[in-house]
């Protein structure tokens, strides 16, 4: 591997991309991450429910209080063969550090470890608290990790002024873009009860195809709203629609569709599910529904973070970030809800989750600067 001479962000990111960390295994991650913290002076604790590994780790006192969040936990390679070196062995090609979790998010998380130990040497006796705050529940079900600990932290009275989420939120070059909501996440799992039967006799047979083809339409055609601020609007999106014996001469008793709807701030999952289920009652169906909320709408209006964001990557990427909504979720969206402006700012997202993920050496090498730079403004 040809590595750059004494960088400490590049030394870490290898370090935790070694370390097989596919969800929700934490793979020794945080103990390698907190064992340097305390070092620099931070308390960590480690916050364990079910297989989920999740530090909190704080320097300082009172507010406001500036939390660095980031997960440890990838997703799973696919093929191994498919990759041109082994995504758990680090390698250097042509500028770019490959490896699964290079960009989505260890390069990341080692430059907030980085960032955080440079200020708190530089300012030990800094205003606030700045926290850094990594789950290993991120990629998968999402339970155990963020969201369960900011339940802890709103049972704790535990306040959140300020998030920064390191996800990979940059385009084209580092810093042109600033993500300062995200939109909900809502799932449905529909089923239509029918009457199974010989397609010859179809008055013995109640074929729920057919039954719910009509609903099915008009829960695809709506239009949910014109969007929000600078969110897009709400979308719908069949997944996956099953249903049938694999034979060609049976009417199913069944019917199976999976939808998701990414929605903006207009609606909240109450709201929706209480409009699809009308729909469905409407058109007379016998059926079961059941949801699963994975968050809901956050953003971050104009105000001191965003302000200072804005600047810090005008500065980095040589012009004004974009600032955007877009893109799926983040864990980001169980820290809104404590009263926490919430941004994300991270490296190129142009591998995510793709084989052969990597991140551009000379951006990782940037990355401490620019969270140290944010630290530093928003602290001051």
């Amino acid at each position: 591997m040809s590595a750059p001479a004494n960088s400490d962000v590049f030394d870490l990111t290898v370090d935790l991309v070694s370390r097989a960390s596919i969800t929700p295994d934490d793979a020794g991650c945080q103990a390698l991450i907190a064992g340097r913290l305390q070092a620099a002076g931070f308390n960590c604790e480690h916050l364990r429910f079910g297989a989920v590994d999740n530090l909190w780790a704080t320097h300082g006192s009172g507010a406001p209080v500036l939390v660095l969040l980031g997960h440890t936990d990838v997703v799973p390679t696919g093929p191994v063969e498919a990759w041109a070196s082994d995504p758990f062995k680090p390698e250097v090609r042509d500028g770019n550090l490959y490896g699964r979790g290079t960009a989505d998010m260890k390069g990341s998380v080692a430059a907030f470890v980085v960032a955080a130990e440079q200020y708190v040497a530089a300012h030990p006796q800094h205003t606030g608290t700045l926290a850094v705050l990594v789950t290993s529940d991120e990629e998968g079900d999402a339970i155990d990790g963020v969201r369960h600990v900011a339940t802890v932290f709103a049972e704790r009275g535990q306040g959140i002024d300020w998030c920064i989420t390191g996800e990979p939120s940059s385009t084209d070059t580092l810093g042109d873009l600033l993500r300062v909501g995200r939109r909900g996440s809502l799932t449905g799992t529909l089923t239509v009860k029918g009457v199974q039967g010989h397609v010859a006799y179809p008055h013995k047979a109640r074929n729920p195809i057919h039954q719910a083809a009509a609903a099915l339409a008009e829960l695809t055609a709506r239009h949910w709203d014109d969007g929000y601020e600078s969110f897009p609007p709400t979308s719908l999106q069949v997944s996956n629609i099953h249903a049938g014996t694999g034979a060609s001469n049976v009417i199913p008793g069944e019917l199976q569709v999976l939808f998701n709807l990414r929605y903006n701030p207009h609606w909240d999952a109450p709201k929706l599910e209480a409009e699809i289920a009308a729909l469905l009652q409407r058109h007379g169906l016998e059926y079961a529904l059941k949801w699963h909320r994975s968050g809901e709408p956050f953003y971050t209006p104009e105000g001191r973070l965003r302000s200072v964001a804005r600047e810090v990557l005008g500065e980095f990427a040589g012009s004004a970030p974009e600032e955007s909504t877009g893109g799926g979720t983040s864990d980001a969206r169980f820290i809104a809800p404590l009263g926490a402006q919430c941004i994300e700012v991270g490296p190129v997202n142009a591998t995510i989750h793709q084989i052969d993920e990597h991140v551009r050496v000379a951006d990782l090498e940037r990355l401490p600067d620019l969270y140290r730079v944010l630290i530093e403004r928003l602290l001051a």
